[in-house]
C-alpha cells in the first residue's frame, strides 16, 4: 500500500489519513484510566476471572437514569423481604456523605412489620448517633400491601399494619432528617405473596411511590411471567423516571443474569448474589461472588451482595467484622439488617466505625478486589482519593497466621515507604514499611489499613 502511495494518490492519502486518526483516537482512548493518579493500577494484579466478562470501563454514565443519587454506596436499614427464589482522622479518613446509609426490616424481622417498628427504628438511628454518620435510609421490605389492589388498580397499605398510610410515614421519617425506602417486584406477587407486585402496573405504582414521598426502590424478581430481567427491569426505571423525583433504584435480581453488566443503566445498585444468611460461610461466599464484578462499579451505581447481617446473632464478633469490613472495602452497600432498636454496644462499635464507613464512602469510588490469595488468606485492596490504598487481610483458616502484604500486589509504588493507620485499633503504627508490610491475624478475623506513602 504504502509503495502505490509513492505515486500521490489521492485515495491513498486519504486512506493514510484515515488510519492516522484511526490510530489517535485508540491511543487516546487507551491512555484514560480509572484509580488514584500515582497508585498501580489494582486490575493488573486480579487474580479472578474476569476475562469471562464484558469490560465496562468505558462506558458512559450519562444515561437515562443519571438521577443524582448514588455518589456514594447508599447506607441505612432494611427490612429485608419474606421469601427469595434462592433462598478522627483528618487526612488519613475523608468526611462520610451522609445522606448514603441505610436500614432494611428484613433479616431481622421478615414479614412481622408494621409502621410502629418502622417509627421506632427510624427513631433509634437519629438517637443512637447512626444517623449523623450516614445510615440514612430506613427501607420498608415486602408485606406492607394488602393482597388486592383497590378499585383504580392502586396499591394499598395493609390495614392491619400500616393503618396511617405510607405517605404518612413517610413525612415521620423525613421530619427526622431520614429518606424512606419501599419495596415491590418486577412480578405479578411479591415474593412473600402476600401482595401484588407491579409487572403491568409499573407507572401507577411509580406515581404512587412518588406521590408518598418514597425516596428508595428495592425491586424483586420473584413470580414474573417468564421474560428476562432485562426486559421487565427498565420498564419500572422508566416510570420512576417519568414521576420526576429522584428514587434510589436498587435491582434485587439476585445476580442470575450478570447485572452488573447491564444495571448501570438501570439502576442505583444491583444484587450480584442470592440472599445471604446470618452465617461465616453464607456471608463468605457471597463477597466472593460479588468481588468478580468489582470493576462494574462506579459512583451511580454499586454492585450489591445482600444487606449487613451484623448484630443478628449468628456469627462472632471477629466474624461480623470481617463482614463489614469486606463490604465497606467492597463499596457495598450498608443496609443494616438487625434490630436497630437494641443493638449491643458490641454491633454498635462494628457499625458505627467512622474510619471503616469512610473507606466505603471514599470519593474516588473504586471498589476493591482481591489481590492475592494463598489458600485461607486473602489480601484485598483498593485505591482511595488522596493517593492512598486501603488494605484487608482476611484469614478464613482454622489458626492464627501472619499474612505479608506486598506493595507490588496491592499497587504502592516497589520503593515507597508508607504509614499505616490501622482502622479497627483506631492508631497509626509508629513502624514505617517498606516494600510490604506484614501482621498476625486471628482466624475468621482481619486487619483493615489505610497506607499513605510518605517517600
Amino acid at each position: 500500500m504504502m509503495q502505490n502511495c509513492a505515486n500521490g494518490s489521492s485515495n491513498c492519502l486519504l486512506a493514510v489519513c484515515l488510519l492516522l486518526l484511526i490510530s489517535s483516537s485508540s491511543s487516546s482512548s487507551s491512555s484514560s484510566t480509572r484509580g488514584s493518579p500515582g497508585v498501580t493500577n489494582i486490575e493488573s494484579v486480579s487474580r479472578v476471572r474476569k476475562d469471562r466478562l464484558p469490560s465496562n470501563r468505558n462506558s458512559s454514565r450519562r444515561n437515562l437514569l443519571a438521577n443524582g443519587l448514588a455518589a456514594t454506596p447508599p447506607m441505612g436499614y432494611a427490612s429485608n423481604s419474606y421469601y427469595s427464589m434462592h433462598t478522627h482522622v483528618l487526612d488519613w479518613v475523608s468526611d462520610v456523605d451522609s445522606a448514603s446509609e441505610q436500614w432494611n426490616s428484613w433479616n431481622h424481622f421478615n414479614c412481622k412489620i408494621d409502621e410502629k417498628i418502622i417509627k421506632e427504628t427510624a427513631d433509634a438511628l437519629v438517637s443512637t448517633g447512626l444517623s449523623k454518620l450516614g445510615y440514612t435510609y430506613v427501607n420498608i421490605d415486602d408485606c406492607w400491601a394488602e393482597i388486592a389492589r383497590d378499585g383504580k388498580g392502586n396499591l394499598v397499605p395493609k390495614k392491619s399494619t400500616f393503618p396511617s398510610g405510607i405517605k404518612a410515614l413517610a413525612d415521620y421519617v423525613h421530619n427526622k432528617g431520614l429518606k424512606l425506602g419501599i419495596y415491590s417486584d418486577a412480578g405479578y406477587f411479591t415474593c412473600s405473596k402476600t401482595m401484588p407486585g407491579s409487572l403491568g402496573h409499573e407507572e401507577q405504582d411509580a406515581k404512587s411511590f412518588a406521590s408518598w414521598g418514597i425516596d428508595y426502590l428495592k425491586y424483586d424478581n420473584c413470580n414474573n411471567d417468564g421474560t428476562k430481567p432485562t426486559v421487565r427491569y427498565p420498564v419500572m426505571t422508566r416510570a420512576l423516571m417519568k414521576t420526576g423525583r429522584p428514587i434510589f433504584h436498587s435491582l434485587c435480581e439476585w445476580g442470575d443474569m450478570h447485572p452488573a453488566t447491564w444495571g448501570a443503566k438501570v439502576g442505583n445498585s444491583w444484587r450480584t448474589t442470592g440472599d445471604i444468611s446470618d452465617t461465616w460461610d453464607s456471608m463468605v461466599s457471597r463477597a466472593d461472588m460479588n468481588e468478580v464484578y468489582a470493576e462494574f462499579a462506579r459512583p451511580g451505581g454499586w454492585n450489591d451482595p445482600d444487606m449487613l447481617e451484623v448484630g443478628n446473632g449468628g456469627m462472632t464478633k471477629d466474624e461480623y467484622t470481617v463482614h463489614f469490613s469486606i463490604w465497606a472495602i467492597s463499596k457495598a452497600p450498608l443496609l443494616l439488617g438487625c434490630d436497630v432498636r437494641n443493638m449491643t454496644k458490641e454491633t454498635m462499635d462494628i457499625v458505627a466505625n467512622k474510619e471503616v464507613i469512610a473507606v466505603n464512602q471514599d470519593s474516588l469510588g473504586v471498589q476493591a478486589k482481591k489481590v492475592r490469595m494463598e489458600g485461607d488468606l486473602e489480601i484485598w485492596a483498593g485505591p482511595l482519593a488522596g493517593y492512598r490504598v486501603a488494605v484487608l487481610l482476611v484469614n478464613r483458616g482454622p489458626w492464627r497466621i501472619s499474612i505479608s502484604a506486598e506493595w507490588d500486589d496491592i499497587g504502592i509504588p516497589l520503593n515507597s515507604i508508607v504509614k499505616a493507620r490501622d482502622l479497627w485499633e483506631h492508631k497509626t503504627l509508629k513502624t514505617h514499611f517498606v516494600g510490604n508490610m506484614t501482621a498476625t491475624v486471628d482466624s475468621h478475623a482481619c486487619k483493615m489499613y489505610i497506607l499513605k506513602p510518605i517517600s
